[in-house]
Order: structure tokens, then C-alpha cells, then sequence
């Protein structure tokens, strides 16, 4: 369930938790009002409102525990970008190591990749469409074994 709502857009987001804590309130509500006939009418009225919170304890959690999935996501994004613009630094900083065509080749190829990412993988991970099928193409095994 978590990869469709977490793929949501925000204000989608928002709406389907409060939606949904607002059925769920409903629902007790509705139970609590089956219940409340005859004498247990006068038990339930004698109830403090302030006893049953269930609004508050749903939405709290519920957004809680998104908030800790965004930004452990959100983490390992970061990871992920410094490692692929540390490697690309490293890549630049051993091509100065090599003489004439290797180096120039080294230097387009990598102006060629950043490029490429620029052009068309970040408009689609602003759109959340990316995906790894062309980096499984670059890299058939896993790119981070040694």
C-alpha cells in the first residue's frame, strides 16, 4: 500500500488521510450511536468527550509514520546523489591521468552522461515516472558489488 500513497501528490495525500480519518471517526460514531439505546444511553453520555480522541490518535499516527517513510526516502535520495557525483568526480579527477585521447574522451563521455541525466531523467523524477530499466542497460550486474 505504501508505494501508491507515497507516490501521491501531496495535496492527493492529504486529502485520502483526512478522508480516511474522517470515515473512520464516522464509523465509530455511527457503532457509538447503534449502542447508545436504553440504559447504556445514559453510560455513554456519562462518557467525557475528552475520553475518546479518536481523530486526533489516528491522524497523528498516520502522519507520523509517513512523515519518518518521506524523509527516510528523502535520506537515502541524498545517499544516492552524493554517491553517483562523488564517482563522477572521481572519474574527472583520474582522467587528468591519462594522456591526450583517453582524457578527451573520458571528459565528453561524462559531459555526455551528466547531459543525459539533465535532459531526461530529471524531468521524469519530478514527475516520479523514473525508473532503472536504462541503468540496468549501463550496468547488468549490480552496479554497487566489487
Amino acid at each position: 500500500m505504501s508505494d501508491w500513497f507515497h507516490s501521491l501528490p501531496v495535496a492527493w495525500m492529504a486529502l485520502l488521510v483526512f478522508g480516511f480519518t474522517y470515515f473512520v471517526v464516522a464509523v465509530i460514531y455511527a457503532v457509538v450511536r447503534l449502542l447508545a439505546v436504553g440504559e447504556r444511553a445514559r453510560a455513554f453520555k456519562s462518557v467525557s468527550p475528552g475520553m475518546l480522541p479518536p481523530l486526533g490518535i489516528v491522524f497523528g499516527l498516520f502522519v507520523g509514520f509517513t512523515a519518518a517513510q518521506v524523509w527516510s526516502d528523502s535520506a537515502s535520495a541524498n545517499v544516492a546523489a552524493d554517491r553517483e557525483a562523488s564517482a563522477l568526480r572521481t572519474v574527472a579527477l583520474l582522467a587528468a591521468a591519462f594522456p591526450g585521447e583517453p582524457k578527451n574522451r573520458l571528459d565528453a563521455l561524462i559531459r555526455s552522461y551528466i547531459a543525459e541525466a539533465k535532459a531526461q531523467e530529471w524531468p521524469l523524477m519530478a514527475i516520479a515516472r523514473s525508473h532503472l530499466q536504462r541503468r540496468r542497460t549501463l550496468c547488468p550486474k549490480p552496479c554497487n558489488s566489487r
